[in-house]
């Protein structure tokens, strides 16, 4: 991996591993801070509400600052929101310090998409965005467990401290390796925002959104289903997310190769393997080496249509201003994520089960692919591909 691209990849991994690790830490927080679980829980809420509602009005705020400045900018007041939370006396001070650690990362990611996605030639963006995304990866299978021993041996301030050091080690690369005049700044706020009337990015956001949601409806009850649907034991849960994340690693990398040779059709592809992967996981989830094996797939066809979203973003906006663009379409993330666990704990509540619970995330995914399918209909019959058509072009650059 080029070294730029590294630098951006390692602020994806701390500051994503800073976003997930907290659910792993939450017993001791509460514990320590003397509130209840329930409350403890409330400091991911916080965060994620940050990142939906403060990640588009930062980046917006700050569509005219230099890129390579504006990520140390940031990487530096997440620097400092988790020092906060580390020295944080009680409760609202954590609260206040994961707060203003979340308004950092949806400009954040934003800008390391974009600013890799320039740094290679045309053609090769979606492979660009899918090397910086690799640190969502490993947040997932390596910064979330790490953070957790730390917790059990030192304590949480020392998760948080880890954060610190990490980040900084993060922000020193990209002061030293990040081309300075990496994707000049040319877009003006009103450019940014007019680049959302673009109805290719209104139905990328959708098709996000959708996606999400059939994700989490069944990842959030993946734990239990292994354990009361296919029966395997408590203790070998961890071992088992674990086939998970290597298949989202592997479809990270492979949705991003896909998506350079022909982006709609890739995607359209990764979306239907998805539905088809969730319908045979709540077909075969008792049979414990099919529900393995469907798990690895799940992985696989999660991470491998993230890629594909964001490229669709960047292509649709064809030379416009793609930062709010690609900041909303992270915010669509969190909001299909939020919807989607939602919309699985609802039918549980309804006492239809665990496997249909799956299904129902099959069928969400199914919708996504739908609309991408009609996306790729309507390029081929506009003669553009996956680039935006002329008008369209004309539309984003007035």
């Amino acid at each position: 991996m080029p070294l730029p691209l590294l630098a951006l990849m390692l602020c994806v991994f701390s500051v994503g591993s800073a976003e997930l690790v907290i659910a792993g830490i939450l017993p001791t927080i509460a514990h320590d801070t003397g509130v209840s679980l329930a409350d403890a829980g409330l400091l991911v809420t916080a965060y994620a509400l940050g990142v939906v509602i403060g990640g588009p009005v930062v980046t917006l705020a700050t569509s005219r600052m230099p890129r390579k400045p504006l990520i140390l900018g940031l990487m530096g007041l997440f620097v400092a929101g988790n020092v906060l939370a580390a020295l944080a006396p009680g409760y609202p001070v954590l609260m206040a310090a994961r707060v203003l650690s979340a308004l950092t990362h949806c400009t954040l990611f934003a800008v390391c998409i974009v600013v890799a996605s320039s740094l290679v030639p045309p053609g090769k963006e979606a492979s660009a965005v899918s090397k910086v995304a690799v640190g969502l990866n490993l947040a997932t299978v390596l910064g979330v467990p790490l953070g957790v021993l730390v917790d059990q041996h030192f304590g949480w301030r020392a998760t948080f401290w880890g954060v610190v050091a990490l980040s900084t080690a993060a922000a020193l690369l990209v002061a030293l390796f990040l081309p300075r005049d990496a994707v000049p700044v040319t877009a003006a706020a009103v450019d940014e925002l007019r680049v959302l009337g673009n109805r290719r990015v209104q139905l990328a956001v959708v098709i996000t959104v959708v996606a999400m949601a059939a994700v989490f409806t069944a990842y959030t009850f993946l734990a239990p289903l292994l354990t009361d649907v296919a029966g395997f034991d408590k203790s070998t849960v961890t071992w088992l997310m674990l086939v998970f994340g290597i298949g989202s690693l592997l479809g990270n990398l492979l949705g991003g190769r896909l998506a350079d040779r022909a982006l709609m059709p890739a995607l359209t592809g990764i979306l239907a393997v998805l539905a088809a992967a969730l319908v045979a996981l709540a077909v075969a989830a008792p049979t414990r080496w099919a529900c393995v094996a469907l798990m690895f797939v799940f992985g696989v066809a999660y991470f491998a249509v993230m890629p594909g979203l964001q490229a669709r973003i960047l292509t649709s906006v064809a030379g416009g201003a793609p930062t709010l663009a690609v900041s909303v379409n992270i915010s669509a993330f969190n909001i299909g994520i939020a919807g989607g666990a939602w919309f699985g704990g609802g039918l549980l509540d309804l006492d239809l089960g665990l496997r249909v619970v799956v299904a129902a995330g099959a069928a969400l995914a199914g919708l996504a692919a739908l609309v991408a399918l009609g996306e790729l209909v309507r390029d081929r019959r506009a003669g553009a591909g996956a680039e935006p058509v002329a008008e369209e072009r004309e539309t984003v650059a007035a």
